[in-house]
């Protein structure tokens, strides 16, 4: 048996229930284990959601969530000694392998149907156990990650965690497609976003490089370290994306990027608006994520917090193969959009969507807007003749929309570099160089060392 570490928080029926799961568990009654142990992760998966939604005390949420883990932790569990089971009687003659007969004379032959258990299901648990076999504490690890973020523990995110996509691991190259500059160009054209954009998932840099050449100051992170730099020679972070925390209770900077697809997509949106909380955020997904409704996750994002904008290109996009692929350049088959979430005054996301098609074609020589602007173009006609100017604001204008907020951040810092005053903010370069100027002028900070950073002189300057 697998060791697994579950503790009973509760004295309701459902914490009873968990308790004689493990029990069934440990003296190797599988099948009544996981019955019982994936019937109380459903009964606790609705209490949590309805004690969210009721908004009932954090105690209670907690508990509701504390035994949704634990059941999946049991039902998880008995899956992976289930895989072993079956491949040892399969190995006997006892059940079918695929493809295998069984109305021979004579045989006792039982097929996966005849035992209650769902070959895909099968296969997902072989997954498991290849995970749990790697690293010994992985069900656990994965389930209390998510408990500590104050997140729900689900099925779904177990299995993204281990990758249960068609092709292998190796194949989908940790789900990394490049990006056609076509893709970016056209959202720049309908979509303006602040100074300062987060790219989460970087790849080599096919959307960043997009949005630096139109004015836009770009962070860097990816779960593979490929060495990516942005055009001020900053390297790119290295991170799981539902792992990470904003730096400050007053959300990320926007977002924009090409999320890892497979199974993983849910739950990477979900953490975006739900832990984030970006300003705006536009990703390209498949247009099939409109629908769906089985997916707490994605219910979360598109009915709670719907995007504000969803362009759909009615012409597919160049195709975006995987890195490394060597194969035919096939046309794509895939029906792509940019969805465009924005935070609202009142901190939601909004109650609708506004949906438009657009065509990458008549995008490919557009002008974009400009940055920091937080406009969009939604409700425009485009066609082959159209040409728009968009007004540019001076180096001053800026300056003086941001010059409060600036002071305002630097009277919290003892040191900061340029970059950190631009992503603090939210402005470009040039604009946070000019502060900065502004600031050794009237004895603000020192000079810069030789690391770039800028020591803060304290004074009235900063109580402006």
């Amino acid at each position: 048996m697998n060791a697994i570490s579950v503790q009973p928080h509760d004295v309701s029926e459902l914490a009873i229930a968990i308790g004689r799961a493990q029990a069934l568990f440990d003296k190797g009654d599988l099948k009544m284990a996981l019955m019982l142990s994936s019937a109380v992760y459903d009964q606790a998966k609705t209490a949590t959601t309805y004690a969210t939604k009721v908004k009932a005390s954090q105690e209670l949420i907690d508990k509701a969530r504390r035994m949704q883990a634990d059941a999946l932790k049991i039902e998880s569990a008995c899956w992976v000694s289930m895989a072993t089971v079956i491949e040892e009687a399969q190995a006997k003659g006892q059940v079918a392998k695929k493809g295998r007969k069984t109305n021979v004379p004579g045989a006792d032959i039982f097929t996966l149907d005849e035992i209650g258990v769902d070959r895909r299901r099968l296969l997902e648990a072989r997954k498991l156990r290849a995970a749990v076999e790697a690293e010994p504490g992985f069900i656990d690890r994965v389930i209390e990650a998510r408990v500590s973020l104050g997140m729900d523990p689900s099925r779904a995110n177990l299995r993204a965690a281990i990758g249960t996509a068609s092709a292998t691991k190796d194949d989908r190259g940790e789900n990394f497609y490049q990006t056609p500059e076509v893709a970016t160009r056209t959202l720049l054209a309908l979509e303006s976003f602040s100074g300062s954009v987060w790219e989460p998932a970087c790849g080599h840099g096919a959307i960043s490089r997009v949005l630096e050449a139109h004015g836009y100051d770009v962070v860097l992170s990816d779960l593979v370290d490929r060495q990516t730099r942005n055009g001020d020679g900053e390297l790119q972070a290295v991170g799981d994306f539902l792992a990470s925390t904003p730096a400050s209770s007053g959300g990320c900077d926007d977002i924009v990027t090409n999320p890892p697809y497979g199974d993983v997509l849910n739950d990477f949106v979900a953490h975006a608006l739900r832990v984030h909380k970006p300003q705006k955020m536009a990703l390209l997904l498949n247009l099939n994520f409109l629908c769906g409704f089985e997916d707490d996750d994605r219910n979360f994002v598109m009915d709670e917090n719907p995007p504000a904008r969803v362009y759909v290109f009615k012409r597919r996009l160049p195709m975006m193969h995987r890195e490394g692929w060597t194969g035919p350049k096939a046309s794509s088959r895939m029906n792509t959009a940019w969805f465009v979430w924005e935070r609202q005054p009142d901190g939601s996301y909004g109650s609708a969507t506004l949906v438009q098609r657009v065509d990458w074609k008549d995008f490919e020589q557009a002008d974009a807007m400009e940055p920091g602007e937080l406009g969009h173009a939604a409700s425009i006609h485009f066609d082959e003749n159209y040409s728009r100017e968009t007004p540019r604001k001076t180096l001053d204008e800026r300056l003086g929309e941001v010059r409060v907020d600036a002071v305002a951040w630097g009277a919290r810092q003892v040191a900061f570099s340029r970059p950190e005053l631009r992503r603090g903010i939210g402005v470009r370069d040039t604009v946070a160089e000019a502060l900065i100027s502004e600031f050794l002028d009237r004895g603000m900070v020192g000079p810069a060392d030789e690391d770039g950073i800028y020591t803060v002189i304290p004074g009235e300057g900063w109580s402006r």
